[in-house]
């Protein structure tokens, strides 16, 4: 299946060098392109497009803010900054707004390709250039709220799905109770293992109940699972 990929770059040079670039990809479709946050928005809700590829800083409403707008408006949306900041700030920034990947400018076109390919199933990606202080960012417990619950490095989202797989929901289960679309479930789904590190629901319900999610408990087995 080919995956829809918008555009979102302030430089019309790159824009146009980028999208020859994916051209040949078989298995990515250039919907459109936006030259600011705002229009990516937009355009990302409009036209349902699978990724978007997202620069940071543009005029107006910047990347993050584009990010973050889209995580909320368009949650079967993922977003995968491609920028030239190599910085924790900007990384770390654009994650909790919602990015499920960051790329460095520079990047080959194959990794980009790869990348899309991976966000586009649901998967966490980072550049080479970025992937070490991502490991350790999620290996560390945020300050704050998150801090004092199971799994700080989940979204408050993420924590909610967990407690139901934790209970035995299926993704269609999940979908009804929190009115979420099946595709935004799975993408979840698909990020909860990645980040908790585990191949299958099962493992992922011990995981949970072991840290006292789900209604049967800590030390509980998984029991059966849809």
């Amino acid at each position: 299946m080919t995956i829809t990929v918008l555009i979102a770059d302030d430089h019309p040079l790159f824009r146009r060098g980028l999208r020859a670039a994916l051209a040949d990809a078989g298995s990515v479709s250039v919907l459109g392109e936006a030259s600011d946050g705002a229009a990516a928005v937009s355009t990302a809700c409009e036209l349902g497009a699978d990724v978007v590829l997202m620069d940071l800083h543009m005029p107006g409403t910047g990347g993050i803010d584009a990010t973050r707008q889209i995580a909320a408006r368009s949650p079967g949306t993922a977003v995968l900054v491609l920028t030239m900041f190599d910085n924790d700030e900007s990384l770390f920034t654009a994650m909790r707004a919602g990015a499920r990947g960051y790329l460095v400018k520079g990047a080959e076109r194959d990794e980009i390709v790869r990348a899309i390919e991976a966000v586009a199933a649901g998967d966490v990606v980072f550049g080479a250039g970025v992937a070490a202080r991502a490991l350790a960012f999620f290996a560390t417990a945020p300050a704050g709220s998150r801090a004092a619950r199971p799994f700080p490095e989940l979204t408050d989202r993420e924590v909610e799905i967990l407690q139901l797989i934790a209970d035995g929901c299926s993704n269609l289960d999940i979908a009804r109770r929190l009115h979420l679309a099946d595709k935004t479930v799975r993408n979840h789904v698909s990020n909860v293992f990645a980040k908790l590190q585990v191949t299958d629901r099962p493992q992922a319900i011990v995981r949970a109940r072991q840290a006292g999610l789900g209604s049967q408990g800590p030390g509980q087995a998984p029991g059966s699972v849809r």
